[in-house]
């Protein structure tokens, strides 16, 4: 059998049957449009005979989430959407990219124009290329931020690169908290080194001191405010992507205690090896409170009261009691050991302190070196010269690194490896954070060989240091003795990071190009097949069922039921085609996953109160105005005018016009008391901005209150504008004679 043309060879395989796509659609301020231009995207597909898989990245998460295999075996790859979409796991794919309008409107165009796109030379390792070369690809998760990139190990992968197999969601997630992490930390860096380049004054002593007060001391508590923030950030999306939005804030505040050795007895926080440790926990802990089974009545306020209080309180006071108490000891003891060594060999004590600087880069072991350094500045200045050649050499070396081996790294990768440069310029050892979260088994004992080599030299050439700094910053200030060997130490140390980090990353992507039997992928070819020349064959039928199912699989386990939205079934390439269900047979399948206890969603809270078979209104401020007042029969809205006006707001955001005659106006706010969900018809049509230009006939208009709005509110909204996309659907209910006819139809949206 021919295999279809390769998208990576430059030839554009045939927009017909047999063809493998792929779509993300996404959002800014909702659901609804993402929902619609996925449904419209898997509709003209079918239609053409063409499998197509489309990920969702709404409001209520990531769903159908694309998987390195998915990648893999695609032809090329739609974008829709209207916000930030990470490109890096589709390197080597062909990639066309466009507003989620064009998704609802031009389906048919998007799938011919896709075959034409550039093949993305993105981040990720690109397919083809032989070298299997590839960087971080940012991030992943739940948030379906894209998985490629370097492992721990330093081997590139991506679904497009060597490495076929599936990235663990611990991996994931530890990705998708180094991508959150990285701006602040090149926020925090770069404005703390520009307000003491700019504004501080050197001392007699060779100090650098930013007069309080000043303009440029607030650039520098602006700046500290990043650094401290940098921590609990990378706790909280670890934990995000682990267990969603519930997770959030258990995973900061966990990050902030970790951060604050105060609250532990310590004189030094965890720093960011303890936030990793915070965010796995709070994410697996915040998962496990999921699976408790909980009445429907206390399902709505789950996420957003029980869970996070919960998980919150018990992850803190672990830390507190259980987890701070070690790191305290640790703390005090290498203190004492330190202290012990003074009167031993000053290259030895250099080595030592050289790795404990580099070792976690602001957490416990290296605040103990800085500390012990910062204590003896006047007695013993070259103890403190040890610690300042090795503070920047991290991230010094790490950002000579990504320009040693630019086809490692990703495009964010080495503009942080600049930013790095920069910020080990004036001693931020903070600045290598980023490299060492990713690739921890990789970056962190080159770092500690680098810093170790660099203290050494310093402590040999009895290099001393007057201030309480490091980096070449206090050496150009003045404030170093034996400015030259410093030089030599920090130089020296600086490139023994980078080349050692240089060939731990190429030893991994040779280990990867092996075709070893760990590599494999699950259709049994070799890794080295998938970076090298095209492969000859595409998985076949059973090849793509057999994953499908798998990943499935692995999706239900990942989330609740009841938040899980039915994905279409398309006939794989090279397969019979399989019927789409019908729409009512999805709803009684949602119902009977969701146990019961949500299988009259709609029909709980759209009653025959809320149903109006005519609106009078001819423009979308009076539709909201009298859609509330149909609400107002339900008994459940307390402050009609508040409801109009957080209506009024949320269009502010977006039009809620969908298009097909369709506009589902919704509010989250304190003016109900209980969901409510109401449904009118326009004869003429109300003009409400839809993306397609056609104006409103069918009106729904969802209310929460901001205590219920978590899931449900967007269910409903999911559930709504799925159904919705059924043109039967929408004829029976504009041709409905009467409010019975109405109702019959609503019944269907399960």
């Amino acid at each position: 059998m021919t295999s279809p043309a390769d998208p990576r060879d430059g030839a554009a395989p045939p927009a017909g049957p047999g063809l493998k796509l792929l779509a993300v659609t996404a959002c800014p301020t909702g659901i609804a449009h993402t929902y619609m231009a996925a449904e419209k995207l898997t509709q003209a597909a079918q239609a053409r005979g063409i499998a197509m898989q489309v990920e969702t990245q709404g409001s209520i998460g990531a769903e159908n989430v694309l998987t390195d295999n998915d990648v893999i075996a695609a032809d090329g790859v739609i974008v829709a959407a209207d916000k930030d979409v990470d490109l890096s796991r589709f390197g080597g794919k062909r990639v066309l990219v466009v507003g989620v309008a064009e998704g609802i409107s031009d389906p048919d165009g998007l799938i011919d124009r896709v075959h034409q796109a550039p093949v993305h030379q993105g981040g990720a390792a690109r397919a083809g290329s032989g070298d299997g070369q590839g960087g971080n690809g940012g991030s992943g998760g739940s948030g379906g931020d894209g998985t490629g990139g370097a492992g721990a190990d330093g081997a590139p992968s991506g679904p497009a690169g060597a490495r076929s197999r599936e990235r663990s969601i611990g991996y994931k997630a530890l990705m998708n908290g180094v991508s959150y992490m990285i701006p602040f930390v090149v926020v925090g860096g770069l404005l703390i080194a520009v307000s003491l380049a700019l504004g501080g004054h050197p001392q007699a002593d060779g100090g650098l001191v930013i007069p309080d007060g000043s303009f440029w001391k607030h650039v520098n508590d602006i700046g500290t405010i990043g650094f401290t923030l940098m921590v609990p950030i990378l706790s909280g999306y670890i934990a995000y992507a682990i267990g969603d939005r519930p997770a959030l804030v258990p995973g900061m505040i966990g990050g902030w205690i970790a951060n604050t050795g105060e609250l532990y007895d310590s004189k030094s926080g965890a720093g960011f090896i303890g936030a990793i440790v915070t965010g796995f926990l709070a994410g697996y802990l915040v998962r496990w409170i999921k699976l408790v089974p909980v009445s429907r009545f206390v399902r709505p306020i789950m996420p957003i009261i029980v869970i996070p209080i919960v998980a919150t309180s018990a992850l803190g006071l672990f830390f507190i009691y259980v987890i701070g108490k070690p790191i305290s000891w640790v703390f005090e003891n290498l203190t004492d050991f330190l202290g012990g060594m003074t009167g031993t060999s000053a290259a030895l004590l250099g080595v030592v302190l050289g790795m404990m600087i580099a070792f976690d880069m602001g957490g416990p072991v290296n605040k103990t070196a800085f500390l012990f350094g910062t204590g003896l500045v006047s007695k013993s200045p070259e103890v403190m010269g040890m610690c300042a050649a090795a503070i920047p050499v991290p991230p010094l070396g790490q950002g000579l690194a990504t320009l040693l081996r630019r086809k490692f790294y990703s495009d964010q990768e080495r503009e942080t490896g600049l930013a790095a440069l920069f910020m080990g310029f004036f001693g931020i050892t903070e600045g290598a954070i980023p490299f060492a979260a990713a690739r921890p088994a990789t970056v962190i004992p080159a770092n500690m060989l680098g810093g170790a080599v660099a203290g050494c030299i310093a402590g040999l050439a009895a290099v001393g240091d007057n201030v309480p700094h490091g980096g070449p910053i206090v050496a150009v200030l003045g404030a170093v003795d034996g400015v030259a060997m410093f030089f030599v130490a920090v130089l020296i140390g600086t490139a023994v990071t980078a080349l050692t980090t240089a060939g731990l990353v190429t030893l991994g992507a040779r280990r990867s190009r092996t075709g070893s039997p760990q590599t494999r992928g699950p259709d049994g070819t070799d890794s080295a097949v998938r970076a090298g020349a095209p492969a000859t064959r595409k998985p076949d039928s059973a090849d793509r069922a057999g994953s499908a199912q798998s990943d499935g699989d692995e999706r239900a386990k990942a989330e609740p039921p009841a938040a899980a939205v039915q994905q279409s079934v398309v006939p794989p390439q090279g397969g019979a085609a399989v019927p789409p269900r019908s729409e009512a047979a999805e709803g009684a399948a949602e119902g009977t996953e969701a146990a019961g206890a949500a299988a009259e969603v709609l029909s709980g809270y759209l009653t025959a109160e809320t149903v109006s078979e005519q609106l009078s209104a001819v423009d979308k401020d009076a539709g909201i105005r009298e859609m509330a007042a149909l609400l107002e029969r339900s008994g459940k809205v307390a402050d009609s005018a508040a409801l109009v006006q957080a209506a009024l707001a949320r269009e502010e955001q977006g039009t809620t016009g969908l298009g097909e005659e369709i506009a589902i106006p919704h509010a989250k706010t304190d003016a109900v008391t209980a969901p409510v969900v109401g449904f009118a018809r326009s004869a003429e049509g109300i003009e409400w901005g839809a993306l397609d230009g056609t104006k409103a006939r069918l009106v729904f208009m969802i209310a929460v209150p901001e205590a219920a709005a978590g899931d449900e509110h967007l269910r409903i909204l999911a559930l709504l504008s799925r159904k919705l996309m059924d043109p039967a659907f929408r004829t029976r209910l504009l041709e409905a004679p009467d409010k019975e006819a109405v109702l019959d139809a609503l019944a269907e949206i399960q």
